[in-house]
């Protein structure tokens, strides 16, 4: 099962995550996601956990703690939604400038 974490600590570690949820059962991997120029944390991660029991135990127990500072937003991960091409116009506008 693939966890949501937010509400991170800037200084929260992927060991810090891991040992957090490991408490409750088999960590499959846990990332914190990083901005893709500065390298810095953006606040939030996702946790796999192979036993969905585990993980539905981990996520109740977490949720609302209390970690490095911060109070943890811990829930199931949603899939990503599509998000396109952001210089892609929605209305089909061609381009061309016509005077009425």
């Amino acid at each position: 099962m693939n966890i949501y974490v937010g509400n991170l600590s800037f200084d929260t570690t992927e060991e810090d995550l891991r040992a957090a949820f490991a408490a409750y059962g088999e960590v499959s991997s846990a990332a914190i996601i990083k901005d893709k120029f500065s390298g810095e944390s953006r606040g939030f991660g996702f946790v796999e956990m192979p036993r969905q029991s585990e993980a539905q135990t981990a996520m109740q127990s977490l949720n609302g703690s209390e970690l490095r500072g911060r109070t943890l937003t811990v829930n199931e991960a949603r899939p990503r939604e599509e998000r396109g091409n952001r210089f892609e116009r929605k209305d089909n506008f061609r381009g061309d400038r016509r005077r009425r």
